[in-house]
């Protein structure tokens, strides 16, 4: 029979550290923190202020009754009229009539925006591209030598009163 020595005393092993999160770990949490902040701040985003979504889904509405208007053959016939109306439906093809919708309806996001406090946000951009697709529109029935130069007149003076009444 063999005896075995006892034990040599030794301390208690020291408890170690957990080990570190790998690098890629802590990157997963942080980009996990990180989306989960933008959604939130999407969601909250769309709460104050829906105006957007609501105009843009207002443009597409407004080019599906005209696309389905047109094939009905409705447009042709709207144009034929004797009147105001007919004149100014007159030259007006399905999507020059879209893109002067559209174009109105970005000029109602504006004046909404500048007029009611809740949906304040700069518009400048938003009325440069209205105006932009009015003229497109309306650059077959009126003419592009008339459209144009009132465009960047408007442009003009629409950055030269922006620059007057700058908020400081």
């Amino acid at each position: 029979m063999t005896i075995e020595p006892p034990p040599s005393p030794q301390a208690p092993p020291t408890p170690q550290p957990p080990p570190r999160p790998y690098r890629h770990e802590k990157e997963e949490k942080d980009q996990e923190k990180r989306t989960e902040k933008e959604e939130k701040s999407r969601e909250e985003k769309w709460r104050r202020d829906p105006l957007g979504a609501i105009i843009w889904a207002c443009i597409l509405i407004w080019a599906g009754a005209v696309f389905l208007i047109d094939n009905f053959g409705l447009l042709r016939a709207f144009q034929d009229q004797p009147g105001i109306f007919g004149r100014l439906l007159g030259g007006l093809e399905a999507w020059s009539l879209i893109l002067f919708g559209a174009g109105v309806i970005l000029l109602v996001e504006a004046f909404v925006r500048t007029t009611v406090p809740e949906y304040r946000r700069p518009v400048t951009g938003t009325i440069i591209l209205a105006v932009i697709l009015i003229g497109v529109g309306l650059g077959d029935t009126v003419g592009w030598s008339l459209i144009w130069p009132f465009a960047l007149i408007l442009i003009g003076v629409l950055i030269l009163l922006q620059g007057f009444f700058r908020r400081r």
